[in-house]
């Protein structure tokens, strides 16, 4: 139960609240492109609250309240704003990152299934994010109160990972090849045990495995050479009983359709969220707006607390079978939101269509270049026709505030360039009649599908 929220800190609250419709009222207005200006008026409206809070508690304050709640909603839909106006390496963009990786890590720790390549990702993020902040520490756009509660967050993470570390430490060298190669069956039993369907195929060769590695045990120990037991035997054998008792379920679960009849409404909406989010995994460059995460995290917290020390419990308070699809989907879904923050590219809502179209572009350049071919300059006329109808929607010779267009676009003529000079090389075939010099049409237009010329 949060702590109640200390007098001084009431209009605080009342102000973030207020704070918090309007950020959730900019959000549901998809008619109009997110302006940076409404953005950065909210962000100010927050720091001058952060501020005053920061006055009325002090560094060593550990508060649980509704006012920490509400600033937690406030910061992960600012962070999500900035996202969306392309400011991904401004400071206040970090804080969702920041979250999401909290989750996955938490879950990490629960699971207590993870090896040194699991938390190498994490680290380095840590890393890129810290700089970041490191960066903007005394910047006047953003004040040392608000990178500073940003840092505070990111030292949670880095704790997580550090303990996570250490857990892998006590882990003794000889037994090193056989944890991961465990956490490995264990990973692909979880996500067996997702699908839908027969498994009976592919959980055959995986039983074998298990029972492959049993094998090597003697008297219940795993030895190391000339016969000595290692140390850390108890992680590695009962995470070797865990992945047997995984594979028992998944086959009890076959027999009754996966997920029990208790567990199925969580089940359903879980499998609907993943499937959304695993589009938008595959669409995002072209449907999504950050800001759309905001519903899919709030759903997925909802059903997180549904949890009693970790498990689903039906209406009776049981816990039946069918735990590990669950905690499964649930973990996929957040690192499917991890993913999709962390690739965010830094270009406004306003410039994503001609971003996409670079990238589309440029993708298709290097893939020309890489593989070669028959090849003429009649060939690179589509590219560059592309990019001449690109070039003239800059203005003043620039788009302006996106560095990461004009860059798309440069690297796209450097990579025509670059196949001219492979042309004039002889790394290409060239056909001469074709060398000839072409002048743009404005009426031709470039679709994603390639050249339509206009009608005269």
């Amino acid at each position: 139960m949060s702590a109640p929220v200390p007098q001084e800190e009431l209009p605080i609250l009342e102000a973030l609240v207020n704070i918090r419709n309007r950020l959730t009222a900019l959000k549901k207005n998809r008619g109009d492109f997110i302006k940076a200006s409404d953005v950065n008026a909210l962000y100010q409206a927050v720091v001058k609250q952060v501020t005053k809070l920061n006055d009325v508690r002090d560094d060593e304050t550990s508060q649980n309240n509704r006012l920490d709640t509400t600033l937690a909603d406030v910061f992960s839909l600012l962070s999500l704003f900035y996202l969306t106006i392309g400011k991904t390496r401004d400071a206040p963009a970090t804080y969702s990152q920041i979250a999401s990786m909290r989750q996955i890590l938490n879950h990490m720790n629960e699971s207590n299934v993870y090896n040194e390549a699991d938390l190498a990702p994490f680290r380095r993020r840590i890393s890129d994010l810290r700089q970041i902040l490191q960066r903007q520490s005394g910047d006047s756009k953003h004040p040392e109160a608000i990178v500073k509660l940003l840092e505070r967050q990111l030292n949670k993470c880095d704790s997580i990972v550090r303990e996570l570390e250490e857990s892998l430490s006590v882990i003794s060298v000889e037994l090193v090849p056989v944890h991961e190669k465990l956490v490995t069956i264990r990973r692909k039993l979880v996500a067996l045990a997702a699908k839908e369907g027969s498994h009976k195929a592919e959980l055959k060769p995986l039983q074998e495995e298990l029972r492959k590695v049993d094998s090597t045990r003697v008297d219940g120990k795993f030895l190391g050479p000339g016969g000595i037991v290692p140390a850390s035997q108890a992680v590695c054998s009962a995470l070797l009983e865990e992945c047997f008792e995984i594979a028992q379920e998944i086959k009890a679960n076959e027999d009754s359709k996966n997920v029990p009849t208790s567990l199925k409404p969580i089940y359903d909406r879980l499998s609907e969220l993943r499937a959304e989010l695993d589009d938008l995994v595959l669409t995002h460059r072209w449907t999504l707006r950050e800001t759309d995460l905001w519903n899919y995290s709030l759903s997925l917290q909802e059903i997180d607390k549904m949890r009693v020390e970790g498990k689903f419990l039906d209406s009776e308070g049981n816990r039946p079978e069918g735990q590990y699809v669950l905690l499964y989907l649930l973990r996929r879904c957040y690192g499917l939101i991890y993913r999709l923050l962390s690739s965010s590219e830094p270009v406004s809502e306003e410039l994503t269509p001609i971003a996409n179209k670079l990238s589309t572009v440029k993708k298709c350049l290097n893939e020309v270049l890489k593989y070669g071919g028959l090849f003429n300059p009649r060939d690179l006329y589509p590219y560059q026709l592309a990019l001449h109808q690109i070039e003239l929607r800059k203005k003043d010779g620039k788009f302006v505030g996106q560095a990461t267009v004009m860059a798309h676009l440069n690297e796209c003529h450097e990579l025509i360039e670059m196949l001219k000079e492979a042309m004039d090389e002889g790394e290409f075939d060239e056909d001469e009649e074709d060398d000839e010099e072409y002048d743009y049409d404005d009426d031709e237009t470039v679709s994603e599908g390639g050249v339509h010329q206009g009608q005269g």
